[in-house]
């Protein structure tokens, strides 16, 4: 029996491209960046190496001495990840003669309900593995992680130093970061945590007001505080749910460059794209007593740590 063959359709396709989920932050700290063939290499930077400085004198015949710099490369591949919705014929011809007879002027095509539905949970997916990137101690440089507990968390807002902790760790690392990435509940601990309140309004008697991303930024002389706020679902398809923060309770302070590539460029981390997200549609006579559709979306990616050295993680920041 001959397969049916995946339609690409335009529109959908548009949709898949263009939808934005508010509360993820994956593209922000993982900035995407295009490959030509779903088989590509990357650039392994070792940051240590760059601070030798050969020598600068330059005789009057001679050539100066050549740098760059130095990194391994390493080979890889994008993933396609995609998912399917089913949509009824009956559906979609109750929604065509809707349109028709001017009834539902505001209704929304069944098809672009689905193309949303799914690229919705695929991005969600995307910023599960881009959490789990940011949070493995393994993707830190040894001298660049440190795991807190008791006192030491920031949920101690009688021993701990959040502000103190992080600077000393940005002034460590050999290129300082220009972003802290973070998960909603340790963002809340921070912005409510009296030596942050302290350091930027100068005094936390009788202010109730919580430290804003703006605020925290500036205080730690950031470009940006991303807060990741997204759930996911950790259960077993029929089982009772378990939603969960995508984030959890860790911090990395990290140095993001959204010019960055596969070929050169330093940031910690980035995602190799190849193509374009993509929607379209599958006949399938099985859905229904009438049949209908599969709209499918997906992405061809893969997400790696490119310099481990331009990261610091706080595991366990909060208890």
């Amino acid at each position: 029996m001959a397969k049916v063959p995946f339609i690409v359709q335009p529109h959908l396709t548009a949709i898949a491209i263009g939808y934005r989920q508010g509360n993820l932050i994956a593209d922000m700290v993982a900035p995407r960046t295009p490959v030509f063939t779903k088989d590509f290499s990357w650039q392994k930077y070792e940051l240590a190496e760059q601070f030798t400085v050969p020598e600068t004198r330059v005789g009057a015949k001679g050539q100066p001495n050549q740098v760059d710099w130095k990194s391994t490369p390493v080979s890889d591949s994008v993933v396609d990840h995609a998912l399917d919705a089913p949509v009824t014929n009956e559906s979609i011809e109750q929604f065509q003669r809707a349109q028709a007879a001017g009834l539902a002027p505001n209704a929304v095509d069944p098809l672009i309900k689905a193309t949303r539905l799914v690229r919705g949970l695929v991005a969600t997916r995307r910023e599960q593995r881009v959490a789990t990137l940011m949070t493995t101690l393994g993707n830190y440089a040894s001298t660049n992680r440190t795991t807190l507990s008791g006192t030491s968390q920031w949920s101690d807002y009688t021993n701990s130093d959040p502000h103190y902790a992080m600077m000393m760790a940005m002034d460590g690392m050999i290129i300082r970061p220009n972003t802290l990435v973070l998960g909603r509940a340790v963002f809340t601990v921070l912005s409510l945590h009296p030596k942050i309140k302290s350091a930027i309004y100068g005094s936390v008697n009788g202010n109730q007001k919580a430290v804003t991303r703006e605020a925290l930024a500036a205080l730690l002389e950031l470009d940006n505080v991303h807060v990741g706020e997204g759930w996911l679902n950790t259960a077993a398809k029929g089982q009772t749910p378990n939603i969960t923060r995508i984030w959890g309770k860790d911090a990395a302070l990290v140095s993001i460059n959204a010019d960055a590539d596969t070929e050169s460029g330093l940031t910690f981390a980035q995602t190799a794209e190849f193509g374009s997200p993509v929607a379209g549609t599958i006949e399938d006579s099985d859905i229904g007593m009438r049949g209908g559709v599969r709209v499918r979306s997906g992405e061809s990616v893969k997400e790696f740590v490119s310099a481990n050295d331009l990261g610091y993680l706080f595991k366990a920041a909060a208890a």
